[in-house]
């Protein structure tokens, strides 16, 4: 019996979560193809996304193709390595070749665009004179403060533009959290909170997701193609605060207060393991508009975490842990890179 043809193309599908898609999608019902620079268990296609003729020839040779998801990029860790045109040809010319191959094969429905929260970059921090932790949502404009996120925000606007211009396709664009297992790349939140599943549990209240839920955003996306031509959303576990001033205004003060009135019961579970959570929080991602428009369902939340603390179980997902620790480099560099 011959094997299914693939209805999905995965670029970076040797990275964190194209390899997590390309693992996860069989069990959506979709068949993934992967194709990666870089060589790996997940990846069949070893070939670049800046490469026309690699692109098209993929999508030529594979016309069950119906969806792509577009995870490949150069991201904050090559900051320090790579330059800046390395940065441009990578993210913002790969994603316009993907964009007019899937427009020119004539095959493809749904292109979904793996961004980031990065890309808001300079409004992430309370201005001069503010006081209160800022609310991310998309009603956020994006300030970049890196190549990253100028590219990343370049590539986002091509995806509109070619939206714009092909009305049949459905393009979506998730600007995801944190997700990544490596170490925090700021030496101060490593020595504040040396052990590096506090600091990623602290995180799930506002500015990280688990993997896992990463995966299901993005099918997420693919699914509402007939009714969503054209979106943007921050994907990120739901947090358990709310977005009024009284509160933001705590949360940059006094945040373990907030969240003890918000879950009670943190404080004891903390308390045994030797953990703390941060006094201030700079920011909160609000990932609601995902949870209403795309019907997200994110599982791994901070409360799903405390209860799995308080019973002495693992509070990752199984996928988070299949995936592991990927590197960024041919060789390590940093924390973010160590392999």
């Amino acid at each position: 019996m011959s094997s299914p043809s693939p209805d999905v193309l995965v670029t970076g599908s040797s990275g964190h979560l194209g390899t997590a898609l390309i693992l996860s999608l069989p069990s959506y019902g979709y068949t993934p193809l992967g194709l990666d620079i870089t060589e790996s268990p997940t990846t069949s296609i070893i070939g670049s996304i800046t490469s026309r003729e690699v692109i098209r020839a993929t999508l030529e040779n594979n016309p069950s193709i119906r969806f792509i998801l577009h995870a490949a990029t150069l991201h904050k860790p090559h900051v320090e390595s790579h330059s800046k045109e390395a940065f441009v040809q990578t993210n913002v010319l790969g994603t316009l070749v993907l964009l007019e191959e899937a427009v020119a094969c004539g095959h493809i429905e749904s292109f979904v665009f793996t961004s980031t929260t990065s890309t808001f970059g300079r409004a992430l921090t309370p201005q001069a004179g503010e006081t209160q932790a800022v609310w991310i949502d998309e009603s956020v404009i994006p300030t970049p403060k890196n190549i990253y996120g100028v590219t990343k925000v370049s590539a986002e606007s091509l995806c509109e533009l070619v939206q714009l211009q092909n009305k049949d396709l459905s393009v979506i664009v998730l600007r995801t959290s944190r997700f990544f297992p490596e170490a925090d790349d700021v030496e101060e939140r490593r020595m504040e909170w040396p052990d590096d599943d506090n600091l990623k549990v602290n995180e799930l209240t506002y500015r990280r997701a688990d993997i896992s839920d990463m995966v299901s955003a993005h099918v997420c996306a693919i699914e509402a193609r007939s009714k969503m031509k054209w979106g943007g959303y921050i994907i990120s576990a739901p947090p358990p605060f709310t977005p009024d001033i009284e509160t933001r205004g705590r949360l940059h003060t006094d945040a373990g207060s907030i969240l003890k009135e918000a879950i009670p019961n943190f404080e004891s579970v903390y308390h045994k393991k030797g953990w703390s959570f941060p006094k201030s929080l700079d920011r909160v991602y609000d990932s609601s508009k995902a949870v209403r428009e795309l019907g997200w369902n994110p599982v791994y939340t901070f409360e799903r975490a405390l209860e799995k603390l308080e019973n002495g179980e693992e509070w990752k997902s199984d996928l988070w842990i299949r995936v592991g620790k990927k590197g960024y480099h041919a060789e390590s560099t940093g924390v973010y890179t160590i392999r």
